[in-house]
């Protein structure tokens, strides 16, 4: 094993690359779909607001429209089915979808927990369980996985959507152990504070925020260069990292400094 090989094969050249990004419709989706299209990828576009897609697709050579529910297991297999038929595999399905609500700990109730959960964790599950097969038996292609920095450590306001991001960082790791001998590449997202119609929902002050072009940037390079996990933008990242490595009594009192929550 050579320490410092890539961990994944490198995606660099994306010309007829077979992509299927779900959750394209807006912010980071919309603009990696840009990005990748500006460089040759054929893509598939999957979110529930169809007439978003289609006017994505329009912008990107006339890409194919995969409207569809990560919340229902049925429509991943429909799509799936769909593509598999019309392009005869797939080198690299992106999951992107998933929702955010600020809520604090007094705020829980079983259906907003679940609201959070089931698009956020359990689409995403739903989605790997549908493609992997598929590409063991092609022998090639990769999955990627968008988390969040908030999955890294509590923070306030993200007492659903954190969790549910900390499992997704589990479940890349997991996956990355099983299909990486097998020839198979498995990427991680951890975006810091994007701004997008989710975002625009925070009350507080968001450090190092950047655009979801310069975040899709952020994710084509590091296909490039291979990486397991994509964190960005870095002066933000890694010090959320270092904190991670202190004792709680002063992780606790740092978080609360720093959001004013």
């Amino acid at each position: 094993m050579r320490l410092f090989a890539p961990l994944n094969p490198p995606l660099a050249d994306w010309h007829g690359k077979r992509v299927w990004l779900v959750g394209a419709s807006t912010g980071i989706g919309a603009a990696l779909a840009r990005q990748l299209a500006a460089r040759g990828a054929r893509l598939a576009l999957s979110a529930r607001d169809r007439a978003r897609l289609e006017a994505l697709a329009a912008e990107c050579d006339d890409a194919v429209v995969a409207a569809m529910d990560v919340t229902r297991p049925a429509d991943f297999i429909r799509e799936r089915d769909r593509l598999l038929a019309l392009w005869g595999g797939l080198d690299l399905v992106v999951f992107n979808a998933g929702t955010y609500r600020p809520l604090r700990a007094w705020e829980l109730t079983p259906q907003n927990v679940r609201e959070t959960l089931e698009p956020n964790l359990l689409g995403v599950m739903d989605g790997v369980a549908a493609v992997v097969p598929g590409m063991l038996d092609q022998g090639s292609g990769s999955i990627a996985i968008v988390a969040s920095v908030a999955g890294y450590g509590g923070l306030p306001q993200a007492t659903v959507y954190g969790p549910s991001k900390a499992a997704l960082i589990n479940l890349a790791e997991t996956l990355y152990l099983d299909l990486a001998p097998r020839g198979l590449g498995v990427f991680l997202m951890c975006p810091g504070f994007v701004a997008t119609p989710l975002t625009e929902q925070n009350t507080f002050h968001m450090p190092a925020l950047i655009s979801a072009e310069q975040a899709a940037a952020e994710i084509v390079a590091g296909f490039g260069r291979g990486e397991f996990e994509i964190h960005f933008p870095k002066r933000f990242t890694r010090f959320l990292k270092v904190l991670q490595c202190l004792p709680r009594r002063l992780y606790f009192p740092l978080i609360r400094r720093a959001t004013g929550l």
